[in-house]
């Protein structure tokens, strides 16, 4: 089970393990149902009643359904970044001195992406919090997913995580974010001429900039 960081704005935060598990099941049910409805038509009632809990768990933990669905982006994050470096620490080192690649790690961070995109519940309209509501983009989430790389892989690295390497994993997330939105409004399961144009320009880019740094 995931739990929610603690960034995310709860009411009050699950401090028993029956506490946890609810809250599990509540963006569990509202992630369900944001697939199902979509989330103009997403309400509390209906999260409650999917998830199996009385209607004021849900205001226990979230004052309205923009809440659950920060949240949900929130733990879209926290899963991510768990999953990419479950992939990175499968791949291991590729120089003696125990530096991770690049490239390898430029996959591992897309390719989760992608497969998020194609089977999380309710990824398609919060992936990490900036389609809510439809079709509205804010810069902050990608900013919060840049800072989340470049924290994870500045380590892998062996990179110093300063205010260029933040920016280089900023703009290659805003590429890669604005590409991939495009694949999957050609294709359901993601246009794979577009994916691939996106892997390339990425390769392209963060091999100018961090093979000569």
């Amino acid at each position: 089970m995931m739990p929610v960081s603690h960034a995310t704005p709860l009411r009050r935060a699950p401090v028993q393990r029956r506490s946890a598990e609810r809250l599990t099941r509540i963006l569990d049910a509202c992630a369900d149902l944001l697939d199902e409805v979509g989330y103009d038509d997403l309400s509390t009632r209906a999260v409650a009643q999917r998830a199996g809990v009385p209607i004021g768990s849900v205001y226990r933990f979230f004052g309205n359904k923009r809440q659950m669905a920060d949240a949900l982006a929130q733990r879209n994050l926290e899963r991510f970044t768990e999953r990419v470096t479950d992939r990175l620490r499968a791949a291991g080192p590729r120089d003696p001195a125990g530096a991770g690649d690049w490239r390898t790690a430029m996959d591992a961070v897309l390719d989760e992406y992608l497969v998020m995109k194609r089977t999380a519940p309710g990824f398609s309209l919060v992936d990490f919090g900036n389609q809510i509501p439809v079709g509205s983009r804010h810069s902050e989430p990608n900013h919060r997913v840049a800072d989340r790389l470049t924290d994870l892989l500045s380590g892998y690295l062996h990179r110093e995580p300063d205010d260029d390497l933040r920016r280089t994993f900023l703009i290659a997330v805003e590429t890669a974010d604005t590409l991939v939105h495009l694949a999957f409004r050609m294709a359901p399961e993601g246009d794979a001429r577009i994916i691939e144009e996106a892997r390339e320009l990425l390769r392209a880019y963060l091999g100018r900039v961090l093979d000569s740094s």
